[in-house]
């Protein structure tokens, strides 16, 4: 009776929570906005002390909030680790002049900060708490989940590819041909998802929207190519087009990364391989519905 009493109430949806990790996300992606800005303007080194700010440290008022599932606890605690490592690398930065692959590693955990706080938006809505995930088979091959897995993956590598070429530490070929790959396997994931689980609507949603940020990325991808490459190679400062252009590519970047792991999580929660597994949930669904 105890451990039922402390599920149900684990399993209670907390407004508060949820508002708070929505709003930690929007910052979060503000963040990576400004940081893209930073870099697009070569203004690096425009703070030069570190770990202070000219001088000064800042403190923030404590805020408790408490959900009682232990592994969203283990997450909380990813996220501020995460966040700790990324001020390091950011704080390294600074002291060693901008490395480029200090700064690209930089800006790669500083994208899985936020994917990270996605997550939290998403383990602490209403939707996931209340809802019982709907079982279904994985019977595609490759499975759903490993080309989900794939597609963050691949992604990641995007992003950090990219990376290496705004801080000039590769030439901008690797980031293309990886381009044409990741754009492939993305499409690859949300178009088998749609065509084979589209009914389900905590999977149709991710989907269709990284189908829409692929697009949009791409558009914006070659944009920037043109701006930074094509047309501003000999610009003696980076050209209002070309910040504009590299700041929203590495955006949408962004949330692509975090709609594959949403996309990836969901995807764990309703597909299964296990023919016991899926039997009991059909079972399970009869005893409801009946």
């Amino acid at each position: 009776m105890r451990s039922e009493v402390v599920r149900a109430i684990s399993n209670r949806f907390h407004s508060g929570l949820h508002r708070f990790a929505i709003a930690l996300s929007c910052c979060i992606f503000v963040l990576i906005v400004a940081g893209a800005l930073v870099t697009s303007e070569d203004a690096g080194l425009s703070v030069p002390d570190w770990p202070t700010s000219f001088g000064s440290i800042y403190k923030i008022p404590p805020m408790v909030l408490m959900d009682t599932r232990k592994w969203l606890h283990n997450l909380s605690l990813a996220a501020i680790g995460t966040v700790v490592a990324q001020g390091a690398l950011g704080g390294l930065t600074v002291l060693m002049f901008l490395p480029w692959y200090v700064s690209s590693a930089h800006a790669a955990l500083g994208q899985t900060f936020f994917s990270i706080a996605v997550l939290l938006a998403v383990f602490t809505g209403r939707g996931w708490i209340e809802s019982s995930p709907a079982k279904f088979a994985d019977d595609g091959a490759p499975a759903t989940r490993t080309l989900a897995v794939l597609a963050i993956c691949a992604v990641y590598l995007q992003l950090f590819l990219g990376a290496a070429f705004r801080h000039s530490g590769m030439s901008i070929l690797p980031h293309l041909i990886n381009a044409v790959l990741t754009s492939g396997i993305v499409a690859w994931t949300a178009v088998r998802v749609l065509s084979r689980h589209g009914q389900i609507a905590a999977l149709r949603r991710p989907a269709m929207i990284m189908i829409a940020l692929l697009l949009i990325q791409l558009g914006f991808g070659f944009a920037a190519y043109l701006t930074r490459v094509v047309w501003g190679k000999n610009a003696v400062q980076p050209l209002p087009s070309m910040v504009s252009t590299t700041v929203t590519h590495v955006a949408i970047g962004a949330l692509l990364l975090a709609t594959s792991f949403v996309l990836e999580e969901q995807v764990r929660r309703h597909l299964v391989k296990d023919a016991a597994t899926l039997a009991e949930s059909s079972i399970a669904r009869k005893a409801i519905s009946a």
